[in-house]
């Protein structure tokens, strides 16, 4: 097993349980690149073929909406085969021009460069989208907070002014009376 982690949450969350995890990647996950995807890319491709890695998968967040994330397991590589073509459909065989040896070793890590970026980017927003729901809560937990605040402290108000009046009335009354 070899762990990739990005982002500061995830490194300090593994590194205190002691995984063993790769260094490689020590930037944050803020403004994802395709620049950043294609370094990811490079490392996960170099370490498949070179038969240190047997499967890649990605671990991200993904918003489902608003107020709903869900954590993804995606396998990258090997690549899984869709589904297989019935016997009865024609199929025509294709000449490809580079072969299909030489297409494949640029389509692949081009596909997996933009399901990594689309990952990236699909974390960072539900992160963002994370923030912008607790900053909402806080305002609407604070606004209420102000509303009962103030409701307690015109009732207060109010009835130190009624104190006042009723002592000016019975002070009144006194006079009137001597």
């Amino acid at each position: 097993h070899k762990l990739y982690v990005l982002g500061m949450v995830g490194r300090q969350y593994f590194g205190k349980r002691d995984v063993d995890m790769d260094g490689s990647f020590q930037y944050t996950v803020q403004k994802p690149t395709m620049h950043r995807a294609r370094l990811i890319t490079e490392e996960i491709v170099r370490a498949f073929l070179e038969r240190e890695l047997d499967e890649i998968h990605i671990v991200y967040t993904q918003m489902q909406n608003a107020m709903a994330m869900e954590n993804v397991n995606m396998q990258l590589l090997p690549l899984k085969k869709v589904g297989q073509v019935p016997a009865d459909i024609y199929q025509e065989e294709i000449v490809l021009s580079p072969s299909a040896d030489v297409l494949l070793d640029t389509m692949i890590p081009n596909y997996l460069t933009g399901v990594i970026y689309g990952c990236l980017v699909e974390a960072y927003a539900s992160e963002n989208n994370a923030r912008m729901t607790a900053m909402q809560s806080s305002t609407d937990n604070a606004k209420a907070m102000l509303k009962d605040l103030s409701i307690q402290y015109n009732r207060a108000r109010q009835a130190a002014i009624t104190q006042e009046i009723t002592e000016v009335i019975s002070g009144a009354k006194a006079q009137k009376r001597k």
